[in-house]
């Protein structure tokens, strides 16, 4: 039994989750932040822990299980036991527990269990498409700084004496306004021949269109009858592509999903409020794990499967 595959699931919706007489794994969230020294921007995530002190079962793991595999919810908890005892064994000898995609866990020199959370995958829902990136500092007082020292070593002053025997910059003052001047009312001027000759070939067009719709005909032969088969989904067990707060973001991941040939449709408002959007659904539960390891491996390794009847 892959038990950190069911517990990997359950985080993405839970933050506790509880693996009886064994521990719990906790999620907090925090929000982005920012890398000051590194210009690094990291969206925000949910950050993982452990607690060897809870391990009261709560059922939430047995019954997920139970609901994937189909049996029931006391064989889930044997089998749960089970796998939990073959782990204390491994631990006592001294061995390094890997949980893909959660993290490792290790006995110390008190032999307490210490955990080391892996950050390979963001358990923050809200955060889905977001990723790390790196933007480049922006220095804002450079050109400043290059300019004050130009200034400090050729200090550019004109005194009276140089203004009263360079009279021409005067006249090039005067030159410039006139200039602006003169440019200002040819702008003008040349705003209003376009317009106009805009306004011109608009209604020449107009008057084209009009002509060609009075010499148009029409045929209203009644067209032939289009027969569309639809196939309508069905079934409890679902492999989610991702949930969605705002609800036309939905839309979007569809067409993408359609695009590249699965049967992606919204199956709703899940407990969270969030909006989930599916690569399809089955009937049949294998059927339904043979396709979440064929998309986990070649498409998606976040999507999970959600078990539940839609009304």
């Amino acid at each position: 039994m892959q038990l950190e595959t069911y517990i990997s699931d359950l985080l993405y919706r839970y933050e506790c989750v509880t693996v009886p007489e064994f521990g719990s794994f906790l999620t907090q969230r925090v929000s982005a932040t920012i890398d000051e020294t590194s210009n690094a921007f990291f969206p925000p995530k949910k950050i993982l822990s452990f607690n060897e002190q809870i391990q009261k079962n709560d059922g939430l793991l047995a019954h997920y299980i139970a609901d994937v595999e189909q049996i029931s919810f006391e064989a889930a908890n044997k089998k749960i036991a089970k796998r939990v005892d073959v782990l204390k064994a491994n631990l006592t000898q001294g061995e390094t527990l890997n949980f893909k995609n959660i993290g490792t866990l290790v006995f110390n020199s008190e032999d307490k269990i210490m955990f080391e959370p892996s950050y390979q995958v963001n358990y923050l829902t809200d955060a889905f498409g977001l990723s790390q990136f790196v933007s480049p500092s922006v220095a804002r007082e450079t050109y400043k700084e290059q300019v004050e020292a130009v200034e400090n070593v050729i200090p550019l002053t004109i005194t009276a004496e140089k203004r009263k025997n360079r009279p021409y910059f005067k006249y090039a003052a005067v030159a410039v306004i006139a200039l602006t001047l003169g440019g200002y009312f040819a702008s003008n001027m040349y705003i209003n021949q376009v317009e106009e000759h805009n306004q011109i070939a608009q209604q020449e067009a107009t008057q084209q269109l009009e002509n060609k719709i009075q010499q148009a005909t029409f045929s209203l032969n009644p067209l032939p009858v289009a027969n569309l088969k639809v196939t309508k989904q069905t079934g409890k067990y679902h492999i989610v592509a991702g949930a969605f707060r705002v609800e036309d973001n939905c839309d979007a991941k569809i067409a993408e999903l359609k695009a590249l040939g699965f049967s992606a449709r919204k199956i709703g408002v899940n407990r969270f409020g969030l909006h989930e959007v599916v690569y399809a659904s089955y009937e049949d539960r294998l059927e339904a794990l043979r396709a979440l390891r064929t998309i986990k491996k070649e498409h998606n390794k976040e999507a999970w499967l959600d078990v539940r009847v839609l009304d």
